[in-house]
C-alpha cells in the first residue's frame, strides 16, 4: 500500500523539513516515510496522522 504522505505534506504547503519537526524527527526520515524505504513506527504514524489532520496517510 502506498502511502500519501508527500501528496498530503504538499496540499497542506508543509515542507518535509517542517514536518519532521512537529514529528519529532529529522528531515531524512520524512523522505525515506514519503519514498517507501522506511516504515514509521506506530508512534511515528499517530504523529504524522494527526500533523497532517488524517485519520489514515
Amino acid at each position: 500500500m502506498k502511502n500519501k504522505i508527500k501528496a498530503i505534506r504538499n496540499k497542506l504547503g508543509i515542507t518535509q523539513e517542517q514536518l519532521a519537526k512537529k514529528c519529532g524527527v529529522v528531515r531524512q526520515t520524512i523522505n525515506c516515510i514519503e519514498n517507501d524505504k522506511y516504515d514509521p513506527t506506530l508512534e511515528l504514524a499517530f504523529k504524522l496522522s494527526k500533523t497532517l489532520k488524517k485519520k489514515r496517510v
